[in-house]
C-alpha cells in the first residue's frame, strides 16, 4: 500500500461534524422469563466523526464495534443515549422517516459470501436497493447498475452472472457496489478485508479510498489488522468491553499511544526488523463477561498500570495478578447459582463444586512469598469465601488492595481526559492530577 497514494486521493477532512454519538448504550436484554441481567454491548459512547474522514475503531473480539457500527445505523435499537446525523437524533425515527433517512447510511459487511443472495444475479444483488426505494425508471435503475459496476472495476458482463461465479474479492466489490447505489453520505465498513486474501486486501482498500474521493464519503472503518487501519485512517478510536479507551488522530496514536490498553493492543503488532527490543505487553486473563462488568475502570481486572494502594505501590508484579485473579475467581462464585442439592451438602458441612478454593490458594499464591500484610488479608478472604461469603471475601479484598480503578473513589468510572494534540482524549484515571502517566509505570515495570 503506498503512502504517496494515500495522501494523493483522499478527501481533504473537514471540521463539519457529520456524525455525534453521545452517550450511546446498545444493552441486550437476559432471557428467561423474568428478564435478567443485560449484555452491555455499548455502555456510554460519546465522540464525533466529520465529514469527508475516515474513523477506525479497533479492539479486541466482543468489545462490542460491531455492535456500535450497527447501532450508527439502525440495525440495532440503541437502549439509551443519542445518534445526531447533521442534527437529527436518527435514535427517535420510525417508520416512514426511518426509512427515508436509511438512504444516507449503508454498511459494508464482514463477509462477502453470507452477505449476498446466491439466487438473485449481480445486477439484481446491486438493483435490489433502488427497487425496494423506488429510485428511478427501470431503465434508469439498470444504467445505474452498470455505472457502479464499472466504478468498483468489474465489467458490464457481470451484470448477468451470479456470486458464486466470483472470487472473494470480486464478491466483496458487487456488496461495496450494493452499498453505493443509493448514494449514501455516511458507511460502515465492517472488517471488509478480513476474510479476503493479504494480495487482494490492498485492492479493496485502494479501491474504497478512490470511492471515497470520488463520492465524497466519510466512513466508519471497523478492523482487527492495525496496519490497515493506520494506512487508511485519518484517526482512530480504541474500544474495549463497550467503552471507548482511547481516540485521536492515527499517527499520533500510533507513535505515543496513551492508555495502557492501547499501549497493550499497539504492543502485539508483529515487528518486522528481528533486532527491535521492544518487549509485548501481555494482559493477564481474559475481558470481563460483558453481561457483569467490573465497576471502576472496565479495564481494571487485566491493566498492568493499574493504581495500587500506596503501601502496595511497590509489590511484586505477579503477586498483585494473583490478587486480581483472585477477585475475578470469587466474582464469577458470587454470580454462580447453587442447586439445591449444592446449598444442602453445604449447610451440612459437605463438599460442593463452590468449595474448593483452597486448591485456588494454591494455585494462584503456592509459589509466591507473600509479605506478612498480604498473607494475613488473603487468609481473612479465604476464609471468608470457604463459607461460601463471597460478598464479604471480595469487600475485604476492596479494604486491602481496592483503589481508585476499582471503582472506589470519585469518579467511579474514569473521564476522557485530553491528551497529547489535536483533540485526543484517554479514558483512564491514570491521566488524572495527582497520578503519574501510563507510560511511565509501563515503562518502569517492562
Amino acid at each position: 500500500m503506498s503512502q504517496e497514494r494515500l495522501s494523493a486521493d483522499r478527501p481533504t477532512t473537514t471540521d463539519e461534524v457529520m456524525v455525534e454519538v453521545r452517550e450511546l448504550k446498545t444493552y441486550y436484554e437476559g432471557g428467561g422469563l423474568f428478564g435478567g441481567t443485560p449484555v452491555k454491548a455499548v455502555d456510554g459512547v460519546s465522540f464525533d466523526i466529520h465529514r469527508g474522514e475516515t474513523l477506525g475503531l479497533v479492539g479486541e473480539s466482543g468489545c462490542g464495534k460491531t455492535t456500535l457500527g450497527r447501532t450508527l445505523i439502525q440495525l440495532e435499537d440503541a437502549t439509551a443515549g443519542e445518534v445526531r446525523f447533521d442534527g437529527v437524533d436518527v435514535t427517535t425515527l420510525r417508520g416512514d422517516e426511518l426509512y427515508e433517512w436509511r438512504r444516507n447510511a449503508q454498511m459494508v459487511f464482514q463477509d462477502p459470501d453470507s452477505s449476498l443472495n446466491d439466487r438473485l444475479t449481480v445486477g439484481e444483488i446491486v438493483r435490489e436497493p433502488l427497487d425496494v426505494h423506488e429510485r428511478g425508471s427501470p431503465e434508469e435503475r439498470r444504467r445505474r447498475v452498470r455505472e457502479l459496476l464499472d466504478a468498483v472495476g468489474l465489467r458490464p458482463e457481470h451484470y448477468y452472472r451470479y456470486p458464486h461465479q466470483f472470487s472473494g474479492g470480486q464478491r466483496q466489490r458487487i456488496g461495496i457496489a450494493r452499498t453505493l447505489s443509493l448514494e449514501p453520505e455516511f458507511v460502515v465498513l465492517d472488517e471488509p478485508v478480513s476474510a479476503l486474501d493479504v494480495s487482494v486486501q490492498a485492492e479493496i482498500i485502494n479501491l474504497l479510498e478512490d470511492l471515497q474521493a470520488e463520492f465524497g464519503l466519510t466512513y466508519l472503518f471497523i478492523a482487527h489488522d492495525l496496519s490497515v487501519v493506520r494506512h487508511i485512517c485519518d484517526r482512530v478510536a480504541v474500544m474495549y468491553l463497550g467503552h471507548i479507551m482511547e481516540i485521536g488522530p492515527t499517527e499520533e496514536l500510533f507513535t505515543d499511544p496513551a492508555n495502557p490498553y492501547t499501549h497493550a493492543l499497539l504492543s502485539a503488532i508483529p515487528e518486522p526488523d528481528p533486532t527491535n527490543d521492544r518487549e509485548r505487553i501481555t494482559l493477564h486473563g481474559t475481558p470481563p463477561n460483558p453481561r457483569y462488568p467490573p465497576s471502576g475502570c472496565p479495564f481494571s481486572t487485566r491493566c498492568p498500570a493499574r493504581i495500587r494502594p500506596d503501601r502496595y505501590e511497590n509489590l511484586d508484579d505477579e503477586l498483585w495478578t494473583a490478587i486480581n485473579t483472585l477477585r475475578e475467581v470469587l466474582r464469577e462464585r458470587q454470580r454462580a447459582e447453587r442447586s439445591v442439592r449444592e446449598r444442602l451438602r453445604a449447610r451440612l458441612g459437605k463438599e460442593t463444586r463452590f468449595g474448593a478454593i483452597e486448591e485456588t490458594r494454591e494455585e494462584l499464591f503456592g509459589d509466591l512469598e507473600l509479605p506478612p500484610e498480604v498473607r494475613t488479608a488473603i487468609d481473612e478472604v479465604i476464609d471468608h469465601a470457604a463459607d461460601h461469603d463471597e460478598r464479604r471475601a471480595l469487600a475485604r479484598l476492596a479494604e486491602e488492595f481496592g483503589s481508585v480503578c476499582d471503582g472506589e473513589g470519585t469518579p467511579a468510572e474514569p473521564e476522557l481526559h485530553a491528551v497529547g494534540e489535536g483533540g485526543r482524549r484517554s479514558f483512564c484515571h491514570r491521566h488524572a492530577d495527582g497520578y503519574r502517566e501510563p507510560d511511565r509505570v509501563l515503562d518502569a515495570r517492562q
